[in-house]
């Protein structure tokens, strides 16, 4: 197998599977893929286009192929020796629905399930009428409302012989106890007397058998007419339309397992843990030896038998534990690693977390794991593409015609506090009620309230600078504590000065005093206890306040605004990006590098394009100024306010700008369609997002109708025909600029410390938008006609708008990294020094192990160098007395060039940019060595 050198990721789903994929991996081999990256295969809820819902850890997805499908995949793989790298979702499994049997089994035997502690539910709320009971709110309404109208028919299902509530696709199986009353109610002998078996289910001690007998028995006399006619008839009794009905549904639900609410319900009064706000996905127990084995015996089988060679664990940061997972994790997987077949021998099997590492914040090293994956290395080399001299300018834009908050951290807060208390507030009050037990624990805190803790807990939380912090029986870690030393300096600055002394305690509970300092018992467990519960829900807090929330309300520039970006840094000098690299390379040197990924809220080459606003702010003012002006007779005027807001139109205007296809005409009216309902997709999904004039939990119908009018005036109506000839126009002015940032980028993230990870389909432009955008077809027949190695990289770069030219580029740097794996993975990164007039746009770095060298030149913010260029190729003459020096080291090297760069001279100190890059906009060389043999990954 080869060694670990680029990987691709691919969503599948029932309309992408496992032999598709299979059909195409020669093409991926020829582009330099040393391992395939799939999303989740597990089975997952039927019809899923993500498989993040996974329904039965046990089973590879029938509607993937299976896995006779996977195993036809690897076998693909391996004749060109090349991986397999699987996401797995350890945080949670989709629940509701009729397909999950963990959860069924849960709502049908309550605690007694087996897998009552699979899931993380409050089995103990305070709550009186949860005591003992499970909430399930996935009524589409009012509970009552719902009984009334007859939307909770009670069923029986003959073939298994047991009783459950329907809601839609919903399924309530009953407790089968409660079968008694029933049977009793049913006019027929036998079913009567089957009806002191199930009443004893209640005390027995082999329940779950017995009622397997009862129901089988059950199945068997409901084949004979008499049965199900006395069976129908019952059920009649129980039709909730009529008064006697209501009440005799309602009583029998009242004795489940579970109580019946609307989806509404669960912001406030959830009593288990879900995936972010979705009721839909429930949290697992993994920290819980049986769950994790239960969750991982599938994927541990296929590590076994050769045919998965690498994990991705989603959502890391869920956990109650993500270390000790982790460790345990790299052990077991360290353990099956004998076990596998000789031709799939590894020595090594490479474990990546989806990290959001903050500001200052790094992966914690004693993970065992290979590294995150890469989010944060797309906010390096965005930083980097993006000019200091355009944030005051477009920010004033912003704040100026939306009204907005200029501040983002400001905007962030906010949206902190409606998640907390809004779609989290249960989430919340369950974090506080932990701290309450831990506050009456103790004769020194038991006067503390329930809401002098709420009011603290909150603006702590508020202030939060990270996802998560990671306390363990030692306390909180030392790299933790600046964060939660901010976050509590933030809390005193918007708390009253009477709540200040509560944060001193919340300090020391949440991870500041050791919890082995604790004298075992009920106290060090409520410590515990509520550590865990509120690292768990800053988290999600952090998530969807940030990238679901003030990220679509705060745009000074949306290519600053994704998923692992801190919007607050508009940009970073080239120092801060050579010093993640050298970091990078000494921590975690097989950490995945990403630029694209299935849950990025703007393609690649979307937020390239965008970058270039930075550079030309005064510019974007004045066409957005006119614009706005032109687009006046499309805007509405409803009772809350203009339809679009200026903050939604100066967003939508953005959108348009990176995403404009290259081949659009501006009186293409065909195309203009189809990228309008493109646009008007992610409009949708953007004002919903922000919950300022719309939201998933209230629509504002009117206002959306209205934006989409909007919009579809612009990209449609002829009367708007100058305004679209010159968005057009304007995006074909930055559009060169943006392509080059798109090469620099790429070419960037196959060439510093790490491995390159593509995104299906982005070896050609990707200007898609937020999912369901960024997961539509990809048409690999197109990228397998095009890739050729011998063609002339002058004649693609003259029609670089097909996209050819980005995946030659990719094609020939990761042949080079087969070709010398122990370069990329192990070569030491030196940056290079630049002097004269324009060394600020310049990135010059080096790679160097044993007698192999690598150096690389690319442009960094070349609008202005470009001017009116219609190539993404810098005139010679802008750069000047620019050059790139070399120390002795290199001088002395010789070198060849990967692409069409000039020679350099053996002893040549100085390179001028304008012969580097007088034929491309970017160079590599590579010193002629031949590679040595050590392989990284077998």
């Amino acid at each position: 197998m080869k060694p670990l050198s680029a990987t691709l990721r691919l969503q599948f789903h029932s309309d992408f599977t496992l032999d598709d994929a299979a059909a195409l991996v020669d093409y991926f081999a020829d582009l330099g893929i040393s391992h395939l990256y799939a999303s989740p295969l597990l089975s997952a809820r039927p019809g899923s286009r993500h498989c993040y819902d996974v329904v039965d850890p046990s089973t590879i997805n029938p509607e993937l192929g299976g896995e006779p499908a996977l195993r036809r995949l690897v076998a693909a793989l391996r004749r060109r020796d090349m991986g397999l790298i699987l996401d797995i979702v350890s945080n949670h499994m989709a629940v509701g629905g009729a397909a999950n049997p963990w959860w069924l089994d849960v709502l049908e035997w309550g605690q007694r399930s087996p897998y009552a502690n699979f899931f993380d539910i409050e089995w103990h709320s305070p709550d009186p009428l949860l005591k003992g009971q499970l909430l399930v709110p996935f009524l589409r309404s009012d509970y009552g409302e719902m009984l009334l109208a007859g939307e909770l028919p009670l069923r029986f299902v003959a073939a298994r012989g047991c009783f459950q509530v329907e809601h839609h696709e919903h399924h309530f199986p009953l407790d089968p106890a409660s079968y008694t009353e029933l049977l009793e109610a049913a006019e027929h002998p036998a079913l009567q007397a089957l009806a002191p078996g199930f009443a004893a289910l209640a005390s027995q001690a082999d329940a779950r058998q017995a009622a397997a007998d009862l129901k089988a028995e059950l199945a068997r006399l409901a084949k004979q007419a008499p049965v199900r006619q006395a069976l129908e008839a019952m059920l009649g009794r129980y039709d909730s339309r009529s008064e006697a009905g209501f009440e005799r549904l309602h009583r029998l639900l009242e004795r489940q397992h579970y109580r019946l609410a609307s989806w509404r319900t669960a912001a406030d009064d959830i009593n288990w843990r879900r995936f972010f706000d979705i009721n839909e996905l429930g949290g697992l127990r993994v920290e819980r030896p049986r769950v994790f084995e239960r969750t991982h015996g599938k994927i541990f089988q296929l590590i076994a038998n050769g045919l998965v060679d690498g994990l991705r664990i989603d959502h890391i940061d869920g956990l109650a534990d993500p270390r000790g997972y982790c460790r345990r994790l790299r052990r077991r997987c360290e353990r099956l690693l004998a076990a596998r077949p000789p031709a799939a021998t590894l020595s090594h099997l490479p474990i990546y977390v989806e990290k959001i590492l903050g500001q200052g914040e790094q992966l914690p090293g004693d993970w065992l794991v290979d590294g995150s994956t890469g989010y944060d290395f797309m906010n390096q080399v965005s930083l980097l593409q993006h000019d200091p001299a355009g944030e005051a300018p477009l920010g004033a834009l912003w704040s100026e015609l939306s009204g907005r908050p200029a501040d983002f951290l400001e905007e962030l807060r906010q949206a902190r506090r409606a998640m907390l208390t809004g779609p989290l507030a249960g989430d919340f009050e369950t974090v506080a009620q932990a701290l309450l037990q831990v506050a009456r624990g103790d004769l020194m805190s038991r006067d503390l309230t329930l809401g002098t803790i709420r009011r603290a807990l909150l603006e702590l939380i508020v202030h939060f600078p990270v996802y998560r912090s990671y306390i363990n029986a030692c306390g909180r870690r030392a790299e933790d504590q600046p964060f939660f030393q901010q976050a509590l300096q933030g809390a005193r600055s918007t708390l009253g000065e009477s709540d200040w002394p509560l944060l001193e305690h919340l300090q020391r509970w949440l991870g500041g005093q050791p919890l082995r300092q604790v004298p075992p018992g009920p106290l060090r467990r409520a410590r515990k206890q509520a550590c865990v519960r509120f690292q768990q829900l800053t988290s999600p807090t952090a998530a969807k306040a940030l990238e679901d929330t003030a990220g679509y309300r705060s745009a000074r520039l949306l290519s600053r605004n994704d998923v692992g970006f801190d919007p607050q840094r508009f940009s970073a000098p080239p120092q801060a990006f050579h010093d993640a690299c050298r970091s990078r390379q000494q921590r975690f040197p097989r950490g995945l590098l990403c630029t694209a990924s299935h849950d990025h809220k703007r393609g690649e080459d979307t937020r390239a394009r965008l970058a270039v606003l930075s550079e030309r702010g005064p510019w974007f003012a004045a066409q957005v100024r006119r614009w706005l002006a032109q687009a006046a007779p499309l805007r509405q005027h409803l009772a809350d306010g203009p339809a679009p807001s200026p903050g939604d139109e100066l967003m939508l205007l953005q959108i348009l700008l990176g995403s404009w296809p290259l081949a659009l005409a501006a009186d293409d009216a065909e195309g203009l369609r189809h990228y309008a309902e493109r646009v008007a997709q992610w409009q949708h999904k953007a004002l919903r997002e922000a919950k300022l004039r719309s939201s998933w939990t209230a629509p504002n119908l009117d206002y959306e109708h209205a934006c989409r009018a909007y919009l579809q005036g612009l990209l449609n109506d002829p009367r708007q025909a100058k305004l679209r000839a010159e968005l057009a126009a304007a995006a074909n002015a930055i559009a060169p600029a943006g392509a080059l940032n798109g090469l620099v980028q790429a070419l960037l993230r196959m060439t510093t410390p790490g491995v390159p990870d593509l995104y299906q389909g982005s070896e050609f432009w990707d200007f898609s938008l937020v999912d369901p955008d960024n997961r539509r077809p990809v048409d690999f027949t197109a990228r397998q006609r095009a890739l050729d190695h011998s063609v002339a990289p002058g004649q693609l770069l003259a029609h670089w708008r097909d996209g050819r030219i980005k995946q030659w580029l990719i094609a020939h740097t990761l042949a080079l990294r087969l070709q010398r794996p122990a370069l990329f993975a192990s070569g030491r990164y030196r940056p290079l020094a630049v002097t004269g007039s324009q060394a600020e746009r310049v990135l010059a770095f080096a790679r160097e192990h044993a007698d192999e060298r690598l150096l690389v030149i690319v442009p960094r913010l070349a609008s202005a160098l470009l001017g009116d260029a219609k190539l993404p190729l810098i005139p010679p003459d802008q750069w000047g007395d620019t050059r790139v020096r070399l120390p002795a080291a290199l001088a002395g090297q010789a070198w060849l060039g990967l692409f069409a760069a000039p020679g350099i001279a053996r002893g040549q100190e100085q390179l001028p940019l304008a012969q580097a890059l007088a034929d491309l906009p970017f160079c590599v060389w590579y010193s002629p060595a031949p590679a040595t043999k050590e392989p990284t990954d077998e």
